[in-house]
Order: structure tokens, then sequence, then C-alpha cells
């Protein structure tokens, strides 16, 4: 699922922000898989006391090499710190953090939004919990977003990571070959909404 700045390796040219804009992001590349009824998951802002918590879920994916957790790290810390670029939604499960969602306005675009990350406890996965994150973060763009673009990757183990977002409305558009390393593809997806005409 997916992450980028204003200045990622081979994407696009940053227009100022943050520290996580200084450098390339990564797609948020995390695991989330829905195929039973949502259990009781409760949506709330995320806050530095969550950091730790929300590292333990990145690394417990399984999906993200050594060198991505510290910029979804990056990421969380400038969405915290009230940075406009990033926004971060958490996920709790009888009042222990779950999951967490970050996305953000993509730069040099009108109505565009990435969303850049998001990670579910794998003991948690097919609850509901991503589709929870997702909605909320569909519902807090409404009227805002144009088009919500997702990259992740084109390997076997991302299949039901890319099925997820299928279920979702969200169409396969493009794959880069061997973007993230030889044999690790990446796959953009997209939906696109109706923002309403201004005058």
């Amino acid at each position: 699922m997916g992450l980028f700045g204003a200045g990622p390796p081979g994407r696009r040219r940053s227009i100022g922000a943050g520290p996580s804009r200084a450098r390339g992001r990564r797609p948020c590349r995390a695991s989330h898989f829905v195929t039973r009824a949502a259990v009781a998951g409760r949506l709330r802002g995320l806050s530095t006391a969550d950091r730790g918590r929300l590292e333990e879920i990145t690394r417990a994916v399984g999906l993200f090499r050594d060198d991505e957790l510290p910029v979804a790290l990056e990421v969380f810390d400038a969405a915290v710190a009230g940075s406009p670029d990033y926004t971060a939604l958490g996920v709790e499960v009888d009042g222990r953090l779950a999951g967490w969602i970050c996305w953000g306005p993509t730069p040099c675009t009108v109505a565009t939004w990435d969303l850049y990350w998001m990670a579910i406890d794998p003991a948690l996965h097919g609850l509901g919990l991503g589709t929870l994150l997702v909605d909320e973060m569909e519902r807090r763009l409404n009227g805002q977003a144009r088009l919500i673009v997702v990259e992740t990757a084109g390997r076997a183990d991302y299949a039901p990571t890319r099925a997820f977002y299928e279920a979702r409305g969200y169409r396969a558009v493009g794959l880069i070959p061997d973007f993230y390393a030889p044999g690790d593809d990446q796959v953009t997806f997209v939906k696109y909404f109706e923002v309403p005409a201004t005058t």
C-alpha cells in the first residue's frame, strides 16, 4: 500500500515540505486482508505515544524491508507534528492500537491524494480494520479528492493486498517492473471521485 514525498527517487519533484518530503518515501506496502465482518474497531487520532506500537505493527506485517521502516516512522512523526503534507489515523481494538493509515495531498497536482502507508496487526487481518481505515480516509477526502493513488508491490506475497484495493473500487493502472528491487515491481492503483465544481 503506498508512500511518496516531494522528491522521491524517480518520481515527483518536491514543492517543499517537512522532513519526509525531503527524501523518497515508500508506498504503503502493508498487508491487510478483509474477509469477515468487522470487529469492534474504534478510529482515533494518533500521537507520539503511539510510535512504539505503530512500529511494532508495521514491522510485524513482515513485508517491509528494514530500510523502509524508518521512512514509515518519519512520515508518522511528520503527521503527528501537524504537517499539512500528511494525515495519520489509527484504529484500535479493545483499547490497543491495531492498525494505522497515512495519506496526503500529492505535490504538483490538482486534487490528487496519495495513500502513503497502511498496516494492520497481522493477528487481526481479515476482520475489517483495513476497510474501516480506507473508508474513513475516503470520507474525510470527500469533496477534496478527485483521485486517490495507491502504489504497492507486484510480488506474489502482495496478491492479497492488491485484491483488497480492487475489492474497494481501486483499479490497477500501471506497473513498473523492478521498481523497488529486482523482481519487485510497483503496481499503481487509482480511484476517482467527484469534486464539486467551484464558481
